[in-house]
């Protein structure tokens, strides 16, 4: 059994880092206060928010507000808020 939970966790933790291998193809900023300020705005209260606080373009705001219907989409939004990337919006971009 504890050898079947230690597999578990090895794939949960494999699988969360899926999204940085999505080719989104944008590029981090640097990670301030703000920054960190708008990823648990994005985190807590909707996707969207964070990337609003950083000033990002519409399109981008307005596809983590529509894909935060999802849930999960949650913990991608506040990581891209926290790094503060730029680019990676639409065409299968996010």
């Amino acid at each position: 059994m504890r050898k079947f939970l230690s597999l578990i966790i090895v794939f949960m933790i494999a699988f969360c880092s899926m999204p940085a291998f999505a080719g989104t193809h944008g590029t981090n900023g640097k990670v301030s206060a703000r920054s960190i300020g708008a990823g648990a705005l994005s985190l807590i209260i909707w996707p969207g928010i964070g990337q609003a606080i950083n000033d990002q373009s519409y399109e981008k705001n307005l596809t983590h507000a529509l894909l935060g219907l999802t849930g999960i989409f949650r913990i991608w939004s506040c990581y891209d808020a926290v790094v503060d990337r730029q680019g990676g919006v639409w065409k299968n971009r996010i």
